[in-house]
């Protein structure tokens, strides 16, 4: 059995291991391959039948000229990078990850928003250059901090990642609205209860974005949805880039109706120059790194082989279709 990993560096770059993947058969792990080129990745491919990509497209192009292929393993949880209906109209079997992040992705929702807080990079920075040495008061402060206790976050999206979130900013003294398209009124409480979109938008102090990229999400927080909030509000997202119409939330950001953004994704990744937003007001822009703990990666990884290992057992879990 040939096993080829298209882009394997993001999930391990050396401090994981593939072995519980590759006593599986003869695998071939290629830490990054043209995300355009699809003529390499069909030569890297060769007569594998088993393929992981994580963010290497596969489309029917590359399935067409591919088909021994009998399994793809996403190293991810959203699946778009590969022709589903395509790969099911060949009999390919296709899996994804789920689950394998959820505590590390709000975690650092909940991070972005302390530092939009506390600025607390900028201040250890000023320490080490030396300004509190030269403070004549015994201690300063060059941005407004914010107390989190008694403000409410809109939650967008109240699946297991925006249910972590959730219990965080509860346990820092919060109030939780949450709006999901399939509420579960079991988890509502004196500190968390659902509401309609416009009432998380209109009475949340933060709105954190945890939904999935639909048509119906794409472009979701925009020049009228912003106009909904309260002035001053902060806006997290560490879900999709393009839920965010990038030039609204910017405009946005430099008029002060939106305090400050805390950003994980973006549009186009890697981001672009041209980004409205990298010139922004008080915007933290990290580059999709939520869910790169080792911890989680290490999941991840062994969730991927569990995959692999339900599939060749005649019994494929995590399958996705188109």
């Amino acid at each position: 059995m040939k096993i080829v990993v298209l882009d394997g560096y993001t999930l391990n770059p050396g401090d994981i291991t593939w072995e519980r993947i590759k006593q599986l058969g003869e695998c071939t792990v290629y830490d990054r391959t043209s995300l355009t080129d699809l003529q390499e990745v069909i030569d890297r491919i060769g007569e594998a039948e088993i393929v992981f990509t994580n963010k290497t497209p596969l489309p029917a192009k590359v399935l067409e000229r591919c088909p021994q292929i009998k399994y793809i393993g996403v190293l991810a949880t959203g699946y778009n990078v590969v022709d589903v209906k395509r790969a099911n109209e060949q009999g390919i079997v296709v899996t994804n990850i789920p689950s394998y992040g959820t505590a590390a992705v709000g975690q650092f929702a909940i991070a972005l928003l302390l530092e939009i807080c506390h600025h607390i990079g900028y201040h250890d920075k000023a320490v080490h250059a030396g300004k509190w040495e030269e403070n004549p008061d015994w201690c300063f402060w060059d941005y407004p901090l914010i107390e989190l206790a008694g403000k409410t976050m809109g939650i967008i999206g109240y699946g297991r990642i925006g249910q972590a979130t959730g219990r965080i900013a509860q346990a820092l003294g919060m109030t939780v609205l949450a709006y999901d398209a399939y509420p579960n009124k079991e988890l509502e409480s004196e500190m968390c209860r659902y509401a309609d979109l416009d009432v998380v938008l209109s009475k949340s102090d933060v709105v954190a974005l945890h939904c999935p990229l639909f048509p119906e999400t794409d472009g979701m927080i925009n020049k009228e949805t912003i106009q909904k909030m309260k002035d001053g509000v902060i806006i997290l997202n560490n879900s999709r880039g393009p839920l965010i119409k990038e030039q609204d939330l910017a405009d946005a950001l430099n008029s002060g109706k939106v305090a400050a953004a805390g950003l994980d994704v973006v549009s186009t990744e890697p981001i672009k120059g041209d980004n409205p937003l990298l010139k922004a007001k008080n915007c933290i822009i990290t580059p999709h790194i939520s869910w790169a703990p080792k911890e989680s990666r290490q999941r991840l990884m062994d969730i991927a082989a569990e995959n692999l290992e339900a599939f060749l057992g005649g019994k494929p879990i995590n399958e996705v279709k188109g």
